[in-house]
């Protein structure tokens, strides 16, 4: 009699979450790259240079505003899925589902203001993440509309697909996040990269006056501005998305001389890094800066 083999268990859990080879695919996607680049720049034109944007940039607080507000969206969310399972009194329910809707707005808005200015990859992944927040705001303002009218079950159920189609938006927020660096500081490691003390950069009489320029301490880009007698040194790249700084503008803001990254506009102050608008979030690194007695200009990371 012939045996029959059965094929042998492997104890691999299905999967529950997209292939990250299903989102490398993703980035490199360019069927909506026109209407990308066409909505990004009308984007960055109507908002324009200005305090709004550097607020919806997260600016103020220093770090991206977007993240924070979508919290309270999804907690909302979350909340109310929680009531629904244990069928407490449907007014909560209601009550968080309008919070959450409420909150999505601006939410939005902050998310495509710092959409607009990230690099292709980023905005791939970044339509599809829209699109599936904008499926679970309509799920649950139907949901909502269902409840008022009485039909709880139907609303019920809107808002459990709404509450997918909004945990499948964090999960690619989560990429953009984590695998892609958007939002995140790309200059903060800098300073713990240089040795403690001070350390020859170059000569005060090769560096051109008022003009900046690239000089490298080990294998450390810096960019360098002589004012003068006086010369000022930051990370050169730009901690919004890396940008070259000593290809930017140098231009003044409130009394204080900035440079504007070519990139995408950011501005820091010279004299210490810091954000004057966004869409960078995080301080420039600054390096402090003195002059021996035989011309060389000497750095060392600001305290």
């Amino acid at each position: 009699m012939e045996e029959t083999t059965k094929p042998r268990r492997t104890g691999r859990l299905p999967r529950m979450v997209p292939s990250p080879d299903l989102l490398d695919g993703l980035e490199r996607t360019t069927a909506f790259d026109r209407p990308i680049g066409a909505l990004s720049k009308a984007v960055r034109r109507k908002l324009g240079p200005g305090k709004l944007r550097d607020f919806l940039h997260g600016v103020p607080i220093g770090h991206p505003l977007h993240p924070a507000l979508a919290m309270v969206s999804f907690g909302c969310w979350l909340s109310t899925a929680v009531l629904d399972m244990t069928k407490a009194d449907p007014r909560a329910s209601r009550s968080l589902i309008v919070a959450g809707l409420g909150s999505a707005l601006p939410t939005a808005a902050a998310g495509l203001t710092d959409w607009s200015t990230l690099h292709r990859e980023q905005q791939r992944v970044g339509l599809v993440h829209a699109v599936t927040n904008l499926a679970a705001a309509v799920f649950y303002t139907g949901s909502l509309v269902m409840r008022m009218a009485g039909r709880e079950q139907a609303g019920r159920t809107l808002a459990y697909a709404g509450l997918g189609a909004a945990s499948a938006g964090g999960y690619l927020g989560g990429h953009m996040a984590y695998r892609q660096a958007a939002g995140a500081n790309h200059a903060e490691s800098v300073g713990h990269l240089v040795p403690l003390g001070w350390h020859d950069l170059c000569v005060l009489k090769e560096l051109p006056n008022g003009r900046p320029v690239r000089r490298q301490l080990g294998y450390i880009d810096l960019f360098v501005l002589r004012l003068g007698d006086g010369v000022h040194v930051l990370a050169d790249n730009c901690s919004h998305l890396a940008g070259p700084l000593h290809q930017g503008q140098v231009t003044v803001e409130d009394g204080d001389p900035c440079v504007v990254c070519p990139w995408h506009g950011s501005v820091f102050r010279i004299s210490d890094g810091s954000v004057v608008h966004g869409p960078a979030t995080s301080r420039q690194p600054a390096f402090q800066t003195r002059l021996r007695p035989d011309g060389v200009v000497q750095v060392r990371p600001a305290e």
